[in-house]
């Protein structure tokens, strides 16, 4: 059996005790109080001079697309007109060919319906060429004027016209499929 050492009387060595902190001087306090509102100073005079070149980067960037923009309207007006002068053009000659067929057919009419219908066949066909030599003769802005005038006086009319002319184009697009 082993044996165990005696207890002795001895103590075991002491362990040194904690100093307490010293405490630095006031100077070093203060003189770090400075140092951390100078680099705070300087981080919040970075990060303006950063904001403001990030607003600058971005005002220069929305000029780019306002006048990105611009160019677009530009180009969409342009493009509007020239559709707006294809779209007159077209009309003015459905007209008249409309009132060509209806003088054509005049008469057909006089034989089946009488000299008086087709009377009535050949003024709407003259007034149809009327009406697409008128539309020939006028630029867009006038022709828009006087559709706002003709609005102006019979809205009424105006809406029967639209809702006739959106029937019809429905029945045309739904009788091609």
């Amino acid at each position: 059996m082993a044996q165990t050492p005696a207890k002795t009387g001895s103590k075991s060595p002491a362990k040194p005790k904690a100093k307490p902190a010293a405490k630095a001087p006031a100077s070093h306090t203060a003189e770090a109080k400075q140092k951390f509102t100078r680099a705070l100073e300087e981080a919040k005079a970075g990060a303006a001079a950063l904001t403001a070149e990030a607003r600058d980067r971005a005002s220069a960037k929305s000029g780019d697309w306002v006048e990105e923009a611009k160019a677009y309207g530009e180009q969409a007006k342009v493009k509007a007109g020239e559709l707006a002068v294809e779209g007159k053009a077209r009309t003015s000659d459905a007209i008249a060919g409309l009132g060509k067929l209806v003088e054509d057919n005049t008469p057909t009419i006089d034989d089946r319906f009488g000299t008086k219908y087709g009377d009535y066949a050949r003024t709407a066909s003259r007034k149809m060429k009327e009406t697409a030599e008128k539309i020939d003769a006028k630029d867009l802005d006038e022709l828009g004027e006087d559709a706002r005038e003709f609005v102006r006086k019979s809205p009424g009319l105006a809406v029967g016209i639209a809702a006739v002319a959106g029937f019809l184009v429905a029945r045309l697009f739904s009788s091609s499929k």
